[in-house]
């Protein structure tokens, strides 16, 4: 992520919840529709894929309040 999107980024992030919302669906309306259909079929053979890990207990989920946290981290770096 470019400086500029981090910027970007960090004060969506300080929106209200629905100015948040408002704003990143007119982000994804704003990707080519072609672009988001291969990605979509991808998406779900990765959900697929990880939901099989999970079930067959080669995986072990995190809560939502740690994956948040380490994507907050993530970004802060």
């Amino acid at each position: 992520m470019t400086s500029t999107a981090k910027k970007i980024l960090d004060e969506a992030l300080a929106l209200p919840e629905d100015d948040r919302r408002r704003l990143g669906e007119a982000l994804l309306d704003s990707v080519p529709r072609e672009c988001s259909e291969g990605v979509e079929g991808a998406w779900r053979d990765e959900v697929v894929r990880r939901i099989e890990e999970v079930r067959g207990g080669d995986v072990t989920p995190e809560p939502w309040s740690e994956v948040k946290k380490h994507i907050r981290e993530a970004l802060d770096r």
